[in-house]
């Protein structure tokens, strides 16, 4: 019995820190990945809104979503996400470029927990993350 054999995904701590990435683009997916593996997340990544709406059925922990995804349309994600009432108090972490403050302000309408900057969000993942994740469980 050893604790060092191969990691698996059924877990349940690890199903309990599963979170729905949906960023189309692999490199700044890729950087998100490794952020958060490396605080111990499972990581799904979204790619479709079909893909939103089968993996957000699993009910992950959170949601992070690129506002400005021109493959993925963001608003339509939201909809599809906050429609759920199962997934009402899954917190949503949301990035877009700073000077876009209707998205802001759209996406603070349809439900998004947190939303900042691709810069901070770049900077400040792994915090914003927790950040989110703590002020939807008090």
């Amino acid at each position: 019995m050893t604790t060092n054999s191969l990691p698996t995904d059924k877990t349940d701590q690890t199903d309990q820190k599963t979170i729905l990435v949906a960023v189309t683009d692999i490199f700044f997916y890729t950087k998100v990945r490794d952020a958060l593996i490396s605080k111990g997340y499972r990581i799904e990544r979204a790619r479709t809104q079909q893909d939103i709406a089968e993996r957000a059925s699993a009910i992950p922990s959170a949601f992070i979503l690129n506002m400005n995804d021109e493959t993925l349309n963001a608003f339509q994600a939201l909809e599809t996400l906050t429609a759920d009432t199962r997934l009402k108090t899954i917190p949503i972490l949301a990035f877009a470029n700073h000077e876009e403050v209707d998205t802001f302000n759209r996406a603070k309408a349809l439900g998004v927990t947190k939303i900042v900057s691709r810069n901070e969000f770049s900077a400040r993942l792994k915090d914003l993350v927790e950040e989110v994740m703590l002020n939807v469980k008090c």
